[in-house]
């Protein structure tokens, strides 16, 4: 249920505190999550390090973000599912097949941008 007093600065305050909380269980309960977490840290001063355009750079980092924004999506999902029912049900089984292939095109066009970009400068 809302709270009755929730707008303005209020509402700003609880939103972001309920996101930290969700970033919090991302993390102890979601592996997947914890690697690619680590991994965009590794990453990310590699992409503010390496001479590249503004726009290059933009999109090396905007790449690791939306690995993260699409895997919490995927554990939301997953979430939801298994909260639903333990049982099996095709469509269950669907809609997780489907997160968990946005994941994989978020990894792929991650690679992707940081191969065109970054195996120039190497060759």
């Amino acid at each position: 249920m809302k709270p009755a007093n929730n707008n303005g600065i209020k509402r700003v305050i609880r939103a972001t505190g309920f996101s930290m909380q969700g970033l919090k269980l991302a993390w102890k309960h979601e592996a997947a999550f914890r690697q690619e977490l680590v991994l965009a840290a590794i990453m990310l001063p590699i992409a503010l390090l390496v001479d590249v355009s503004t726009v290059e750079r933009v999109l090396l980092i905007m790449g690791l973000f939306m690995v993260l924004i699409v895997e919490l999506l995927n554990s939301a999902i997953e979430a939801v599912v298994d909260r639903i029912s333990d049982e099996f049900h095709p469509l269950s089984g669907q809609a997780k097949d489907i997160a968990s292939a946005a994941v994989f095109m978020s990894l792929a066009f991650c690679g992707l941008t940081w191969a065109l970009i970054l195996l120039p400068l190497l060759f």
